[in-house]
């Protein structure tokens, strides 16, 4: 099997100013993401607006994305939807672009019960040649049986891991400690160092698209065994994310990448436009980066 260890960028997607999709911004910032050393993307996801954008508008980013970055590196597609038919349709879509595995969150709202969200997940892993890696956030969702789920999969050669979104480092350790060993991503970018610590093969997350190194000094350095370096490097991401927080965490990241000069525009609505003062703090943090300090 490919190796899938490493960190991945949860990749945003770009707007124009009247909210249509920038596929040439799309493009660079996948590419600015790689080019920064990052192991692969994954998209379509939270970070990527994905439940903000039409069916048509989620392949159209696979066709992009794969199109343009097939062969340079891993990619991952979040293809998940509270239907089972759409999802199973940007699956099928993100294999002919491409992808090396799909990925899915739980389906929400309705409160399926764990055989409907087995069956879920099954049809999907089916539908295509594709692995699953399995979405684990239970505070989007609101569903906690991801362990159950994954268990009832474990002898399933489809099964290709987890994205685990969660502060259950518990919960994160039993998945790598399962009948058959999985991929296993750390989703809380403020806490990556404890999810490696706990087993995790890497990480996937949004901050990664606007200060990719940090992350990659946050990882590396845990991997070669000097854990002091990536603690001391998982501190200066933790003050960046303590910084955008209170202002909106994903306007935050794209006018970060904006004062970057990788033009990603802005939020779809419901999403409320950055306050001036988010925008001020933006630049901050942006000029930091820049400068290195």
């Amino acid at each position: 099997m490919k190796d899938f260890k490493g960190v991945y960028a949860a990749l945003m997607t770009p707007f124009h100013e009247d909210g249509s999709l920038d596929k040439e911004g799309l493009v660079r910032l996948a590419e600015h993401c790689i080019d920064s050393g990052l192991t692969g993307l994954y998209v379509g996801g939270s970070t990527g607006e994905g439940f903000l954008l039409t069916e048509e508008e989620r392949m159209e980013v696979f066709r992009i994305v794969g199109k343009a970055m097939q062969g340079k590196c891993n990619l991952f597609a979040h293809v998940g939807a509270i239907s089972t038919d759409s999802a199973i349709r940007m699956a099928k879509v993100a294999e002919d672009s491409g992808f090396d595995a799909v990925s899915a969150v739980a389906p929400f709202y309705y409160s399926f019960p764990l055989e409907a969200i087995q069956t879920y997940y099954g049809d999907i892993m089916h539908a295509t040649s594709l692995p699953m890696l399995m979405y684990n956030f239970p505070n989007a969702g609101g569903f906690n049986g991801m362990l159950d789920v994954v268990n009832s999969f474990i002898h399933d050669d489809k099964l290709l891991g987890i994205k685990h979104t969660s502060q259950n480092l518990f919960e994160l350790e039993q998945f790598k400690h399962l009948e058959r060993e999985l991929f296993v991503f750390n989703g809380f970018d403020e806490m990556l160092v404890a999810g490696l610590s706990m087993g995790a093969d890497g990480g996937i997350g949004s901050t990664y698209n606007f200060m990719p190194g940090i992350i990659l000094d946050i990882y590396n350095n845990f991997v070669k065994g000097d854990i002091q370096a990536a603690q001391a490097a998982q501190e200066k991401a933790d003050e960046i994310i303590t910084a955008i927080i209170p202002y909106g965490t994903f306007q935050m990241e794209k006018e970060i990448l904006n004062n970057l000069g990788i033009h990603v525009g802005g939020c779809r609505k419901p999403f409320l436009p950055l306050s001036a003062e988010g925008k001020k703090k933006a630049k901050e943090i942006a000029d930091r980066l820049t400068s290195g300090v």
